[in-house]
């Protein structure tokens, strides 16, 4: 399995000068519920610094946060459930799961999230997904389209496919679903049909809650713009890139909305490099 190129940084999507609003990436992010709020916040806060438009749907407790955070998501457009169909057909690319409960009805509000995301893959199989999070926890990996990147840690990955989180069976199930894995660990490992990579570096301070929801919304935000496996891959990289950044300043005393913050940081020196 081949480490990770850093000249495949130079492959990724770059706004030209003169592009104009909405040219250069529109994220649904489909996440949160009453127990869960910060996750897909931690998505939208990453996401929304590297595309143009983030479309924003979750429960309405988390709808009302973003909506009291409008200065920051200038660009944030909140998205009522029963209004998300739209907003697919208008992005570039789904996140969903980050934050969903993994059982129906955990809290009043909640969303059934296997019906929910089932429903949604199966009615827009041509669409790009990132999947991630309670999404992960409850569907069949046979709703999947080939369209998907999945985000799963290693339990969500033996939920998921009922097989041990080994680079081999990564790639066995990339190249039977016709999916792209990126494996969350000390070394992720992303894989699609032809490609497989191992990526190193972080550090234990990322072992903190959210940090794979920053994950997700960095490779969802780079999807958007660029193809699945270099999405994953690459996203991997900057996402520990920026863990280690802030362990020089701060040791691993970091969390997830300082790992957020840090990815554009370390996003300008890896590509003006």
């Amino acid at each position: 399995m081949n480490e990770f190129n850093l000249e495949d940084l130079k492959k990724l999507y770059v706004p030209a000068s003169d592009s104009h609003k909405g040219e250069n990436g529109k994220l649904l992010i489909i996440g949160g519920s009453v127990l869960f709020h910060a996750a897909s916040l931690w998505s939208l806060q990453v996401a929304s610094r590297i595309v143009d438009m983030v479309f924003y749907s979750s429960v309405p407790q988390n709808n009302e946060l973003v909506e009291k955070e409008k200065a920051e998501f200038r660009n944030g457009i909140i998205v009522p459930r029963n209004k998300i169909e739209h907003y697919i057909e208008e992005a570039d690319c789904i996140l969903i799961g980050p934050g969903l409960p993994r059982e129906n009805g955990v809290e009043e509000g909640d969303d059934d999230t296997k019906e929910l995301t089932e429903k949604l893959l199966k009615t827009y199989p041509n669409k790009k997904w990132v999947v991630d999070g309670g999404s992960l926890q409850v569907i069949s990996p046979e709703i999947l389209p080939q369209t998907a990147i999945i985000t799963p840690h290693q339990q969500e990955f033996t939920t998921l496919f009922n097989l041990e989180p080994t680079a081999e069976h990564v790639k066995l199930m990339a190249e039977k679903f016709k999916i792209t894995i990126l494996l969350k660990g000390e070394q992720d490992v992303a894989c699609d049909r032809q490609n497989s990579e191992v990526i190193s570096g972080g550090n234990a301070g990322m072992t903190k809650g959210g940090t794979g929801d920053v994950l997700a919304g960095l490779v969802a935000a780079l999807y958007c713009k660029n193809e699945a496996f270099l999405s994953a891959k690459v996203g991997s990289f900057i996402n520990k890139k920026a863990g280690e950044s802030l362990e020089q300043k701060v040791g691993i005393y970091f969390n997830s909305s300082d790992l957020a913050s840090e990815i554009p940081v370390m996003m300008k020196k890896l590509l003006q490099s």
